[in-house]
């Protein structure tokens, strides 16, 4: 589990910072020209060469992954210096980074690793802590010593701090610890009162109890000061203190309504696990409804957030059951008789002619989600089916490690 607490570092301590992202950058940036070059060298069949220039490698060059890199990297001290002032487990963390995003670019789940322009690079990591180093005035980090910590929670003594990253926001420095107990917590068993979501931009959400969430517009509430301060940075100078100023506040505007987002996101997942044993929402891909010509609407409600990191880690907080069920469907069919009812996107009424049911389109999907997870949870406990049509958050094999006894300690997690 990963806690996050603000940093308050002094003079010398900023200094440090930046300069370990500066190198780590830059670590990043070579890394990432030579996979780039020997990718380039074998674009091109010796006999279909260019006839003005091609780039050529030998042709027994090792690919440059993890290992190779990690292995030039301490080569590269003895001729640059400056790689010696940062800690060694600090690059090698940046190296396996890029052998991560490589990887899911080359497996097509992600695009290519990009350069990182000056500032673009906002974190890196401590992967082993020191003996002894939390306590009540701070934390004590490898390079940079006590830092002092706004200890917005206590950490339970069951827990131990594996590792510490530190990220620099719009509002300043954090640091996020990687928390570990070694405990055993079973999987929370369907049980209770069962509600389906169905999620939307006319509603935020609509269950199957009837509760219909109107959907907060956070990008349009700050939208004008960020088209005002935006017109300021264009008259301005590129690369300029004010234009590095005005820079700073439209990343505080931009934070602040990512802040406001998760915190909304939070308090509805809390109250819709108050009144509820069992959730189930659809299995969407949130991805392809943001390519769309609503995807501002959809990227500014947060859907995707919503139900696939925040709901599923408060529910199985709060020990309630969460599902996804196959979304096919679920807005033309009737609830109470199962008939089939055809509508396009603009009927908002449910209207079945067969049973006469009337009731609001969205909440009517809720009820056909309820009843499928419901129903496929009872044929899964009865072993017929087991397995079928629900399926549990992907984060799900992680919670042996996470939460331990730490139920009644804080119900915010961020």
């Amino acid at each position: 589990m990963t806690w996050e607490f603000k940093l308050e570092p002094t003079a010398e301590q900023v200094s440090e910072i930046e300069h370990i992202l500066d190198v780590c950058r830059n670590v990043w940036n070579f890394a990432l020209r030579e996979r780039k070059d020997w990718l380039d060298s074998r674009k091109s069949r010796v006999n279909a060469c260019s006839l003005r220039q091609e780039f050529i490698l030998p042709a027994d060059t090792p690919f440059p992954n993890y290992h190779v890199q990690a292995k030039r990297l301490t080569a590269a001290k003895m001729e640059f210096p400056r790689l010696k002032t940062v800690n060694a487990q600090v690059l090698q963390q940046v190296l396996r980074k890029l052998e991560t995003s490589w990887e899911s670019w080359r497996l097509k789940r992600s695009g290519l690793p990009r350069f990182k322009k000056p500032k673009r690079m906002r974190s890196f990591v401590f992967p082993q802590m020191l003996k002894n180093g939390v306590s009540d005035e701070g934390i004590k980090l490898p390079q940079l010593g006590w830092v002092r910590v706004r200890w917005s929670r206590e950490i339970p003594e069951i827990f131990q701090v594996k590792q510490a990253r530190i990220v620099r926001k719009a509002s300043g420095y954090f640091v996020m610890l990687s928390l570990q107990a070694d405990v055993e917590i079973p999987a929370v068993a369907p049980h209770g009162h069962p509600v389906g979501i169905d999620v939307g931009l006319e509603y935020f959400l609509s269950t199957s109890d009837g509760e219909q969430v109107k959907r907060p517009r956070f990008f349009n509430e700050l939208h004008r000061k960020l088209r005002w301060l935006q017109r300021r940075l264009k008259k301005k100078q590129k690369g300029s203190h004010n234009w590095l100023k005005l820079q700073k506040k439209i990343a505080r505007v931009h934070q602040r309504i990512a802040d406001t987002r998760k915190d909304w996101h939070f308090k509805l997942a809390h109250h819709l696990c108050d009144g509820a044993g069992m959730v189930f929402v659809e299995d969407l891909d949130f991805r392809i409804m943001a390519k769309g010509m609503l995807g501002q609407h959809t990227l500014d409600a947060g859907l995707g957030q919503f139900t696939n990191q925040i709901l599923p880690w408060v529910c199985w907080k709060r020990d309630v059951f969460y599902g996804k069920v196959d979304a096919r469907g679920t807005s033309q069919e009737c609830p109470d008789c199962g008939a089939e009812v055809r509508k396009d996107l603009s009927t908002r009424i449910h209207h079945c002619h067969n049973c006469g049911s009337i009731k609001p389109r969205d909440v009517a999907s809720g009820q056909v989600i309820a009843a499928r997870g419901q129903r496929v949870v009872e044929m899964a406990c009865g072993g017929d089916a087991a397995g079928a049509g629900v399926t549990q958050s992907s984060w799900h094999p992680l919670k042996q490690e996470i939460f331990g006894a730490t139920q009644g300690i804080s119900t915010h997690t961020r």
